[in-house]
């Protein structure tokens, strides 16, 4: 297991450059350090480039119903619902597509094109350090990592908000503040974007850093989403996917991306990356630890049975486990270096911290002992939003039980409440629970930890204490994987009918081996990325922009209404699930899925930027109700 998330380095990132506090009022050269004096040597540019990815750590770090849209797609798609406390409305409103006021979504808008401008700095001003022939190589790998991180945050950019203004420059022209289409002039600069980082990085493998492979997998991902939302194709194995024209830049000639070139990168990974599945699925969570699997075989007193029988070299600690696993590819790495407030442009708080395990972790209010770990064993507390919800344990039941097979998966991802946990009892304020919990992320506890809210972190090999002293918020360290070797494999099932990529990952899970069809592989992605954030945009794109009620989206989300849920803590009390104000299928055909432009930023845009429809302030349909 990788030590750096122990490190006590001073965090230099979130303060290297100004970005934008308000979209683009910012020029983001008036800084301290000035285009003509900076970048002046190659240590310089990797600082440039830390400060890139720190913004993904602030958006995968504290405050998550704020800012995690990894977490927003999961709580905003069939797979979780709102949950909470009755004082967290933010992740309720995701969840039945509603705005609770009219800049609530704009957290994250603020931080992906400060991410972007990052990235143009870069770009702009790599050449200013005087880079010797021998170090020629460095410098395209870093210049191909900037390439890749702006064409990264501008693919999520658009996911969440659809049409904006496409910023590929420091200096800010007319042109660019005005508002483009994201089907034909942003998309196809992401993938050049993408096309550049594959040509210009190398394929060596360093912790936290993008390569070459990595640049091939996002390819797929941004290709296979514009080809099935904008582009309509439903099914990508007939091969009927439009080619896309791509923007003349350095590493990027110009010509088009056609699907066979997307196919040719996927195998290359496939070929040449070095990835390999894990050989046990648990492998990859951390509650599959080796101090939690010690605990399970010493005989004293708790034990988890559920990893019992795991080999010991297979758990989370282990080489080649968890954290820089074989087969993670791209992630967002975290450390113990958080704090309340870290300060710099986006006062981030708890950064460094993998907060979305506290925002998924357990309610739970036994004798008024929140996270007593005698009932909760081996799981901690924490917020319990997002909570899976019936559907997703439900449809998989089903699918077990048609196929006549066990899933391995389902228990390694989800905690079955009533049948794991005994003793759980659901707090007097919850609401919209199901009956489940996320494994996956799950704050994970040891006998042998001293307080109630401590994590197994504090007993893992060089900890030395929490930097936020508050260990049940702070000492969250696993990575969270954006992207996973079996994405590819999966990928290249879809992409040509070729079932033999996806039998690997089946015959991984204890899944039968089935031929192609599109509905194994929409099964598939769902039940081996449950909770990894990529449910909610894959509905996306197997439904297309135009929905209607019987399109995959609507009706996978419509399926959520009458389902049982338990409210303000009385299990004998059922509710059923309900929409806010209409429908989960009118408001997803009326959003499309894209969520509210904050109105600060158009306003500030001067008319150059419109709100997306389905968002009208005035409609009520729109706007936050109180259920509970």
């Amino acid at each position: 297991m990788k030590k750096y998330i122990f490190s006590t380095l001073a965090v230099l990132s979130a303060t290297l450059f100004t970005a934008c506090n308000d979209m683009l009022d910012t020029d983001p050269r008036v800084t301290q350090l000035t285009q003509a004096t900076f970048p002046g040597k190659p240590a310089d540019v990797e600082a440039e480039i830390a400060a890139t990815y720190s913004i993904m750590n602030t958006m995968g770090g504290g405050d998550s119903d704020n800012q995690n849209i990894f977490f927003w797609w999961e709580v905003m798609s069939d797979d979780c619902f709102g949950s909470g406390g009755l004082q967290d409305n933010k992740v309720k409103s995701l969840h039945h597509l509603v705005e609770m006021n009219v800049n609530q979504y704009e957290t994250p808008f603020i931080l992906l094109y400060g991410g972007i401008a990052r990235t143009n700095n870069t770009i702009e001003t790599i050449d200013n350090v005087p880079w010797t022939e021998n170090q020629k190589p460095r410098r395209n790998q870093l210049l191909g990592e900037a390439y890749f991180m702006r064409g990264l945050y501008t693919l999520w950019l658009t996911q969440l908000f659809g049409d904006v203004p496409l910023i590929t420059s420091t200096t800010i022209t007319e042109e660019m503040w005005q508002q483009v289409s994201a089907e034909e002039i942003i998309y196809p600069q992401i993938l050049s974007d993408f096309v550049s980082a594959k040509n210009l990085m190398s394929a060596e493998k360093s912790s936290g850093h993008a390569n070459k492979f990595v640049a091939e997998g996002f390819i797929a991902r941004a290709y296979m989403f514009w080809a099935g939302f904008y582009k309509n194709v439903s099914e990508l194995a007939s091969g009927g996917a439009p080619a896309i024209t791509l923007v003349e830049q350095e590493g990027c000639p110009a010509g088009q991306l056609t699907q066979a070139d997307v196919v040719n990168g996927l195998k290359d990974i496939v070929a040449n990356g070095g990835y390999k599945l894990c050989e046990d699925f648990r492998s990859l969570w951390q509650y599959s630890n080796s101090l939690l699997w010690d605990e399970a075989h010493d005989g004293e007193g708790h034990a988890y049975e559920y990893i019992a029988d795991m080999k010991r070299e297979n758990c989370f600690d282990q080489p080649g486990m968890g954290n820089g696993n074989t087969e993670e590819i791209f992630q967002i790495q975290f450390m113990n270096a958080s704090a309340w407030a870290i300060g710099g442009t986006y006062n981030a708080q708890r950064m460094y911290s993998n907060y979305i395990s506290v925002f998924w972790g357990l309610r739970n209010g036994a004798s008024n002992q929140n996270g007593d770990r005698n009932l909760t064993y081996p799981f901690n507390q924490g917020w319990g939003q997002g909570t899976p919800s019936c559907n997703i344990w439900d449809d998989w039941t089903d699918a077990e039980r048609t196929g006549n097979y066990t899933d391995l998966r389902k228990k390694a991802s989800l905690i079955d409440l009533d049948n794991e946990l005994a003793q759980y009892t659901y707090e007097k304020d919850d609401c919209e629970e199901s009956g489940y919990s996320v494994k996956k992320y799950a704050e994970v506890n040891l006998d042998a930890c001293a307080a109630n809210n401590d994590t197994w972190w504090s007993q893992a090999p060089g900890y030395t204490g929490s930097s936020l002293d508050n260990k049940m918020q702070g000492d969250h360290f696993e990575d969270f994987y954006l992207m996973r070797y079996p994405d590819v494999l999966l990928m290249l099932t879809e992409l040509t009918g070729d079932a033999s990529y996806m039998n690997q990952v089946q015959a991984r899970a204890g899944v039968p081996q089935t031929p192609y069809s599109l509905k194994a592989v929409q099964n598939e992605r769902r039940w081996e990325f449950a909770f990894e954030g990529l449910r909610f945009n894959d509905m996306r794109r197997w439904t297309g922009n135009k929905p209607t009620n019987d399109s995959y989206a609507p009706k996978a989300l419509q399926a959520q209404a009458g389902k049982q849920i338990v409210c303000l803590g009385d299990k004998s009390n059922k509710r059923t699930m309900a929409h806010m104000t209409c429908s989960w299928a009118e408001r997803y055909i009326a959003t499309n899925g894209f969520l509210a432009k904050p109105q600060s930023q158009i306003t500030l845009m001067n008319g150059k930027m419109e709100q997306n429809p389905g968002w009208d302030a005035a409609d009520a349909k729109t706007q936050y109700t109180t259920l509970y």
